[in-house]
């Protein structure tokens, strides 16, 4: 069976555009594909400082995936600090990618436009992120928009490495779902923690209700006939509700008499339905944190098992000792 792969790195509080873009697209394939799911705290590591942050917001994002109905038994969800050969394939593979294509990655981008610190595991960044991916060999990488370079990246480092050695890294495939490539925060920008402008994904209904009405629209009114395709309220609104719901907001937008004050309740109203069950099992998961730890464990040693033969090709690629690994 084919194999897919997604990360998140819990360096902020999982939002709504974590869900569209990446976590729902993940759990869709696992239905059909032999999934793995990872938390990227190696990656967080380049953005959070405090120790016990970073432990908790781990687990926050084991108890979203598990809430949203990530299944352990068919999807191997993991801490990426748990499977330490990550590191070593990170290694080779910074040996055969030049230095430019590092700078001209997203990551550097997205600190530079937010003012931080590029440090040397932002700009390293790509590179782990391709042993990630490459590590398990992936099949297929779910992934948001501002994503596909690095994914691009990982498969032009995999290429590389099959040159020296043909077969010993599988090329992976990007998945971008469009309805959601982009997500729009509540300035209307891409919603992301650098900008400020998220929903968290797990708000109580008052809060909730709250963000949703200081999504920023433009100044037509009630009687103005408005553009669904540029309005952020009704993309939102899109990923949210059932097809025939869309369809009948989309109607209302294109005559007289719909305020953007009835489309955010029609907002709030389908991402409450949508999240309220997921909210309540995402409460159990944060409230027994050792049941967490134990999905947590045995799937970094399902994920070791898969790590390690391909370690092996990659040593035998590049001319390495091999040796043997003990999981656990």
């Amino acid at each position: 069976m084919r194999r897919s792969l997604t990360g998140i790195k819990p360096s902020g509080q999982i939002h709504v555009g974590n869900y569209l873009g990446s976590v729902r697209p993940a759990l869709e394939l696992q239905r059909s594909f032999d999934a793995f799911s990872f938390i990227a705290d190696y990656h967080a590591l380049t953005q959070v400082e405090d120790a016990a942050v970073l432990r908790d917001r781990t687990h926050e994002v084991a108890a979203t995936f598990l809430a949203l109905g990530l299944d352990p038994e068919r999807n191997v969800l993991y801490r990426q600090s748990a499977v330490p050969e990550v590191h070593e394939l990170a290694w080779v593979l910074s040996c055969v990618i030049p230095v430019g294509m590092l700078d001209r990655g997203h990551a550097v981008k997205a600190a530079r436009d937010g003012g931080r610190e590029i440090n040397a595991g932002t700009l390293f960044y790509p590179v782990l992120m391709a042993a990630d991916i490459l590590l398990y060999d992936a099949n297929v990488v779910p992934v948001g928009k501002d994503q596909k370079q690095h994914v691009e990246m990982a498969r032009d480092m995999a290429i590389k490495v099959n040159h020296r050695a043909e077969g010993t890294l599988v090329v992976p495939e990007v998945v971008i779902q469009e309805d959601v490539a982009t997500v729009p925060g509540l300035d209307g920008r891409k919603m992301s923690k650098s900008y400020d402008n998220v929903i968290p994904l797990w708000a109580a209904p008052k809060e909730l209700r709250k963000l949703v009405m200081r999504i920023k629209t433009d100044s037509r009114g009630v009687e103005d006939v408005k553009d669904p395709d540029t309005c952020p309220v009704f993309q939102l609104y899109r990923a949210f509700a059932e097809p025939d719901q869309v369809a009948d907001l989309r109607a209302r937008y294109l005559a007289p008499g719909l305020g953007y004050g009835h489309a955010k309740q029609a907002l709030f109203e389908a991402m409450e339905a949508t999240l309220a069950a997921p909210r309540e099992r995402y409460t159990f998961w944060r409230e027994h944190p050792a049941d967490l730890e134990d999905v947590l464990s045995t799937g970094a040693a399902r994920a070791r098992a898969i790590a390690t033969p391909t370690l092996h090709r990659v040593r035998r690629a590049f001319g390495l000792e091999a040796w043997t690994a003990t999981l656990g």
